[in-house]
C-alpha cells in the first residue's frame, strides 16, 4: 500500500490545503493529514478543533484520514509505514525551506518528499494571512471551506467581545 502524509499546523485549513489533499489522494492509496502538535505555540484553534474541521472537509475523499503527531515527522512516518511526504509549494520561498526539510528527512530515514505546486488560484493563501484579514473585517469568502470559514468568523467575533 502506498501511504503518504500531508503535514502542517492547519490553523485553519484553507482551500489551498484542500487542493493539495485532493491531489495527493489521487497519488497514494492512503493519505494521512497530520496536524503537528507544538506545545510552544498557541493557535487560533485547538488541535482537536483543527482535526475536527479537517475530518469534515476531507469526507469526500475515502482514502484520506486525519491524525496528529508531536516530534519528528519521520518518526511518525516510520511508525505508520508511510512512504512519502507530500508538501504544497506556493512560491520559491516555500521551496527553499521545504527543500532543506526534505533533504534532512531523506538523510534521517530515506523517506521521499513530493512537492505539489499550488494551484495558482490559491498561491497567495496562508492560514495566517486569512486570519489577519478576518480579524480586520476583510472578505475571506472563497478562501476557506464553508464550515471552516464559519468557525473562524465566529472565533474572531468571540475574541472581539
Amino acid at each position: 500500500m502506498r501511504r503518504a502524509v500531508c503535514p502542517g499546523s492547519f490553523d485553519p485549513v484553507t482551500n489551498g490545503h484542500l487542493d493539495v489533499f485532493a491531489r495527493a489522494a489521487k497519488l497514494a492509496d492512503e493519505v494521512i493529514i497530520v496536524v503537528a502538535i507544538n506545545k510552544n505555540k498557541s493557535g487560533t484553534f485547538s488541535i482537536e478543533e483543527r482535526m475536527e474541521m479537517l475530518r469534515e472537509v476531507v469526507q469526500p475523499y475515502p482514502n484520506v484520514r486525519v491524525d496528529s503527531f508531536m516530534g519528528l515527522l519521520v518518526d511518525y512516518c516510520k511508525a505508520n509505514e508511510v512512504q512519502a511526504i507530500v508538501k504544497g509549494l506556493r512560491a520559491v520561498t516555500d521551496f527553499d525551506y521545504e527543500l532543506q526539510m526534505a533533504q534532512m528527512n531523506y538523510r534521517l530515514t530515506g523517506i521521499e518528499t513530493l512537492f505539489v505546486s499550488t494551484n495558482p488560484i490559491y498561491s497567495y493563501l496562508s492560514s495566517s494571512l486569512i486570519k489577519e484579514v478576518a480579524n480586520f473585517g476583510g472578505d475571506i469568502n472563497g478562501l476557506l471551506p464553508g464550515p471552516v470559514q464559519e468557525r473562524l468568523l465566529a472565533r474572531v467575533a468571540e475574541a472581539k467581545k
